[in-house]
């Protein structure tokens, strides 16, 4: 009997304790991490995609027609200034050449001839006058000609990058066909489009002849390791998008940026006094962003929120908070509005640079 007592004994303080240890746990698993807004001034960048273009793009056509003979390039190859591309068949331009350099020594000498006898007034100024005439013609055709056959040597207009072959070597090419492709990338032109609320900001803010810093991110989300200068506003706004193209110059002293490439403009904008919180801290209803604020009796309230900017993790709230609110950090969905909770209050710089470190892994 007293083994039974004592076995029924061991059994109740086994049952307490395992309940007490389950109240424990629950009161744990209840308690929620709450944080406040952080207000500092902060720098963020606004975002735009963008179109990378060489600062001087040329079609190379051609400005005969003929059989193309040679090519002294190749593609992808960086040229000089002047340096022969390709060559059109020169003979026909050739003969008209020397046709032309014969007629103009023809007349050349009929000149000399009327003006010797125009000076012992054998013959009338009339016919000097003609006879002049005659030669500036043929002065013309042979410049005329000379030119037919230097087209048909086509060199680089300025350094830069041949593109692709558009006809190979023996193909009979037409007039104004084109060739290929220059690109001088020593500077980029990369062009991007802006909102007109987003310019009427820029134009209000940007001292007149000043000029914008811009970063430029490229396709492989790695940063351009040259900032660029916004140097132009087009004139007219496109009435179908509401966008107006500004133009950002880059230098490209490694030749990395290539005409036709794409990437996002970074524009740098200062924010004084921004009330920041952390993005998992939010929900949505709607549309509409929320927090849970937990008032001085730890009661649970749903409040509305505008977001003016989105940082990684983060956002700027223009709407809704202030610094002393606090705010629900975690447990989102186990709470609804007017619950009543027991938090751990963690200081919002601690949070933000827990974040910072979970971005920049």
């Amino acid at each position: 009997m007293k083994r039974i007592y004592i076995l029924a004994s061991l059994v109740t303080i086994i049952l307490l304790s395992a309940c007490q240890a389950k109240k424990i746990e629950k009161e744990e698993e209840a308690k929620f991490l709450v944080t406040s807004p952080v207000e500092k001034d902060t720098l963020i960048y606004k975002e735009y995609v963008s179109q990378i273009h060489a600062a001087n793009h040329i079609e190379m056509r051609s400005q005969e027609r003929g059989y193309l003979q040679k090519i002294y390039v190749d593609e992808g190859h960086f040229v000089r200034k002047g340096q022969p591309m390709f060559q059109i068949m020169p003979l026909l331009y050739q003969a008209e050449l020397e046709k032309a350099k014969a007629e103009m020594n023809f007349v050349e000498i009929e000149y000399k001839n009327t003006k010797s006898l125009a000076d012992s007034n054998i013959v009338s100024q009339n016919e000097l006058a003609l006879a002049k005439a005659k030669l500036d013609k043929a002065k013309a055709e042979l410049s005329f000609a000379q030119a037919h056959l230097d087209f048909t040597e086509i060199r680089a207009p300025f350094d830069g990058i041949m593109d692709r072959f558009q006809k190979r070597l023996g193909s009979l090419i037409d007039e104004g066909e084109l060739l290929t492709t220059l690109s001088d990338n020593s500077k980029m032109w990369v062009y991007f489009n802006v909102p007109e609320a987003e310019y009427l900001d820029y134009a209000s803010k940007t001292k007149k002849d000043s000029m914008q810093k811009v970063h430029l991110q490229m396709a492989n989300k790695q940063m351009f390791d040259h900032i660029g200068v916004i140097e132009t506003i087009e004139a007219d706004f496109n009435n179908e998008t509401g966008n107006i193209a500004f133009r950002a110059t880059f230098p490209n002293p490694k030749g990395i940026l290539r005409h036709g490439e794409t990437g996002n403009i970074l524009i740098p904008i200062s924010l004084k006094h921004a009330l920041i919180i952390p993005q998992k801290a939010t929900f949505e209803i709607l549309d509409k962003k929320f927090v849970f604020v937990i008032d001085d009796k730890n009661v649970v309230h749903t409040r509305q929120i505008t977001v003016g900017q989105e940082l990684p993790h983060l956002y700027v709230v223009t709407e809704g908070l202030t610094a002393k609110d606090k705010i629900l950090l975690d447990g989102l969905r186990k709470v609804k509005n007017e619950d009543k909770i027991q938090y751990d209050f963690e200081d919002p710089n601690k949070v933000m640079s827990e974040l910072n470190e979970l971005h920049a892994e």
